[in-house]
C-alpha cells in the first residue's frame, strides 16, 4: 500500500520528462500568409515574413541555422507571428513584397502595414538584433545603428 504514492509520483515524472523536451523543441510556429496577418491584427502582435524557395541554398541555410537556433525560436513564437511563403507557389504574395532576391523578410506591424524589408541571408545573432528592435518599436525612433548601442 505504501508504494501507490512512489508509483503515482513516478508516473508523473516520467510524463513530465517526456513532454517537457518536446514542448520547447517543436520550432517555429509557420503559419500561412492569410492565416498569419489575420493572426497578427488578432494578436496584436507584428508579423515576421520569410519568402523563400526549395531550390535557393541560402533559404536552407537559413532554415538549417538561423531558424533552428533555441533563442531565435523562442523570441519568435513568444512576440511575433511567422509566416513562410514559397515565392514560387505563391507568386501574387511575393508581388505584393516586391520579392525579387531569395531569401527575403519582411516585418508586418500589428496593424497590417509594411515596416520593412530584409533580403538575404542572416545569422541568428543578427536576426535577434533585428527581431528585438522590432518588436520594442524602436524603429519608430531610433536608428538600429543607435539601437545596437543600447543593447
Amino acid at each position: 500500500m505504501k508504494l501507490k504514492p512512489v508509483i503515482f509520483i513516478f508516473v508523473v515524472f516520467f510524463c513530465l520528462w517526456a513532454w517537457i523536451p518536446s514542448a520547447f523543441s517543436n520550432g517555429i510556429k509557420w503559419h500561412s500568409y492569410k492565416d498569419g496577418v489575420t493572426r497578427g491584427k488578432y494578436e496584436q502582435k507584428n508579423v515576421f515574413l520569410n519568402f523563400y524557395a526549395d531550390w535557393c541554398g541560402f533559404c536552407k541555410k537559413m532554415d538549417k541555422e538561423t531558424f533552428k537556433d533555441p533563442a531565435v525560436i523562442a523570441f519568435l513564437n513568444e512576440n511575433f507571428i511567422s509566416v513562410k511563403v514559397n515565392s514560387e507557389k505563391e507568386r501574387k504574395i511575393a508581388r505584393e513584397y516586391y520579392v525579387t532576391g531569395l531569401p527575403v523578410s519582411w516585418f508586418i506591424a500589428k496593424n497590417g502595414e509594411k515596416i520593412s524589408s530584409l533580403p538575404g541571408y542572416v545569422s541568428p545573432g543578427a536576426l535577434m538584433n533585428i527581431l528585438k528592435y522590432i518588436q520594442t518599436d524602436s524603429y519608430k525612433d531610433m536608428t538600429f545603428k543607435d539601437f545596437l548601442k543600447t543593447m
